[in-house]
């Protein structure tokens, strides 16, 4: 796979070229750019032009050991789309990179972006505070997750990833899916994985929702259990004027693997 410099370090991408509007698809944690690959083709096949990147830290790009904050997260993400001059794009967070395009949003503004979905996505805020009491992560969670994935890399991720992909208690996908993630997990770094629980777990991206008025969709699944919908998708579905909203039922977390049809079928009309 080719690199980008972008923000001052290497990110790894893919291109599937084409004439077709752009779609950038951000991975979610601990996974890499590579998670996509129910959608790659499904999106390429409907015309348009797919690219993926892992996110610093992960998969084969720069592991620089700093940066794992939504802001350096979004100037990677802008220096990205500047490197290869992509406008006119369709932003698809999955979890940990729906922050990343709020924080671009944000920061950045919309001149480069044509629409954003927000798939099981970290948004807007999971703290729970005095002043964001529907959050559903206590600080004391966020360092629990930071400690256990410090003090027991393996267990932790083997039974994240149980999580990730179940519904009601039940596995949603096979077992070779599963493995599949975990490969996909073990080439994070140290330091990234863990201070990426930080960054998804306590910032606060209310702020940067509201600055979203390009056409959005939030999609979901209503037995996610690791971002549930009642403290992310269900809020950002109101935070964001005129966004669709699609519960996906007994979707767990890593929907866009267990029910990939239907997600890529959403997607897609949404994005026609």
């Amino acid at each position: 796979m080719p690199q980008v410099t972008a923000n001052g370090i290497s990110l790894n991408y893919d291109d599937t070229g084409g004439d077709g509007r752009p779609v950038v698809l951000i991975h979610g944690w601990p996974l890499s750019g590579a998670s996509w690959s129910e959608q790659v083709p499904a999106f390429a096949e409907a015309g348009h032009r797919v690219i993926t990147y892992d996110r610093r830290g992960f998969g084969d790009s720069d592991k620089p050991g700093s940066g794992h904050d939504y802001d350096t997260f979004a100037a990677d993400l802008a220096g990205l789309l500047e490197a290869l001059d992509l406008r006119d794009v369709a932003l698809v967070g999955f979890s940990m990179g729906g922050g990343e395009i709020a924080r671009y949003i944000g920061t950045f503004g919309e001149d480069r972006v044509r629409a954003a979905v927000f798939a099981a996505a970290v948004p807007p805020y999971l703290l729970k505070t005095d002043d964001n009491p529907e959050g559903g992560l206590a600080p004391e969670d966020v360092e629990g997750m930071q400690q256990g994935a410090r003090d027991d890399r393996e267990g932790f991720l083997d039974g994240f990833t149980t999580d990730f992909f179940s519904s009601g208690g039940e596995l949603k996908v096979t077992e070779e899916q599963r493995q599949e993630a975990l490969a996909l997990e073990a080439k994070a770094e140290d330091r990234a994985l863990v201070d990426c629980i930080a960054a998804f777990g306590t910032t606060d991206f209310r702020a940067d929702l509201a600055k979203v008025t390009v056409p959005t969709l939030v999609i979901h699944g209503d037995g996610d259990a690791t971002v549930p919908f009642e403290v992310s998708g269900e809020r950002t579905a109101r935070a964001v004027a005129g966004a669709r909203l699609h519960v996906v039922q007994d979707g767990p977390h890593g929907f866009n693997v267990s029910h990939a049809e239907e997600f890529n079928r959403e997607v897609l009309a949404f994005l026609a």
